[in-house]
């Protein structure tokens, strides 16, 4: 029987892999066998200890979009089995009975655990976490594909599925990254109008193979005016990290239009007042989503073929993913997997 795990320790920054012992998960938890971990880029809040969510000098493990196998059931688990095929993203589950709780808002729940920040995450061969966070896989997926889609592939599955969006309508995703690629997919596959947007020319042709209709180079044209000859964009999902590469695509909404706001950026987006009252526009945030819906992210990407394009690495060489992931080169995930 197993008694420890490989884990790989992230102390203010220093990676290193080290041995922990195995022990049982707590009441209302679940430890699940790790088959694959994805590295993302919200994986530096815990990393570097930004909000001090853990002790200063004392290690945590990375990693939030896990897939595996559950391993071992905590005191009071009734809806999950051993062996069943789950997942869980970035938030670890939330507690059912803070205020936002109550009014079923589970992605702001006050009390809620954060993978790989808070509590550890999957840059492991196992992870314990609470049940409420768990999402179902279906056995279809693989794990390296699936293990994206828990939250670059939700957050923005979610930010299309709550805008006012149908069939016809045109939608601009700017970043052709680990965001971008998988927004490209999901909005073709609902059936709208799709402008990418992206630095350069490098990316055209694979923008326009993932479903894009049309391609910007945003060194080339002004954003704004070319969206506004198509016809203004009803949506505009920017998942670049820079409040100053959204700022002029306002000006590219229709009247009526939302700047979905998902990629996390240090700098403010500076928007004039008279753009959001005289063309009735918005700007909103969409963060991540709850299990249910992830699952119904997961349904939707195994029925329509939308995947992610990764790189797979093992879990001893979680540093250099994570290096490659930050310096922009990976294409578009990378994903660390284990002999589980």
């Amino acid at each position: 029987m197993t008694t420890t795990y490989r884990a790989v320790h992230a102390t203010e920054g220093v990676f290193s892999l080290a041995e922990r012992e195995l022990i049982d998960p707590g009441p209302g938890e679940v430890r699940i066998a790790v088959e694959a971990c994805g590295v993302c880029h919200s994986d530096v809040v815990g990393v570097d200890n930004l909000f001090h969510h853990h002790p200063v000098g004392t290690p945590i493990v990375p990693g939030h979009e896990v897939v595996g196998r559950v391993d071992a059931l905590g005191a009071g688990v009734t809806t999950w089995a051993v062996g069943q095929r789950v997942g869980v993203g970035y938030f670890g589950g939330h507690c059912g009975s803070c205020e936002s709780c109550r009014a079923g808002q589970f992605t702001f729940c006050t009390n809620q655990e954060i993978l790989g920040d808070s509590i550890d995450g999957g840059y492991a061969e196992y992870v314990t976490t609470r049940a409420t966070g768990l999402v179902a896989v279906p056995e279809e997926f693989d794990a390296v594909e699936a293990a994206p889609l828990l939250c670059a592939g939700i957050t923005v599955y979610n930010a299309l599925r709550k805008s006012d969006v149908w069939p016809g309508d045109l939608v601009a995703i700017q970043g052709i990254g680990g965001l971008g690629h998988l927004a490209i997919q999901y909005a073709a596959k609902l059936g709208l109008r799709v402008v990418a947007i992206a630095r350069g020319e490098e990316k055209r042709e694979l923008a326009l193979k993932l479903g894009a209709t049309e391609y910007l180079d945003s060194s080339a044209v002004d954003q704004a005016a070319a969206l506004q000859a198509l016809g203004g964009a009803k949506v505009i999902i920017p998942t670049a990290s820079s409040g100053a590469s959204m700022t002029p695509l306002v000006d590219g909404l229709a009247r009526g239009g939302t700047l979905m706001v998902v990629g996390a950026a240090t700098d403010p987006i500076e928007v004039p007042t008279m753009q959001l009252l005289f063309g009735g526009k918005t700007i909103k945030g969409s963060l991540t989503g709850t299990p249910l819906e992830n699952e119904e992210n997961l349904a939707f990407s195994l029925a329509h073929d939308v995947r992610p394009m990764v790189e797979e690495v093992p879990l001893e060489k979680a540093a250099d993913a994570y290096a490659r992931m930050l310096s922009g080169a990976a294409r578009f995930r990378m994903v660390l997997t284990t002999k589980n």
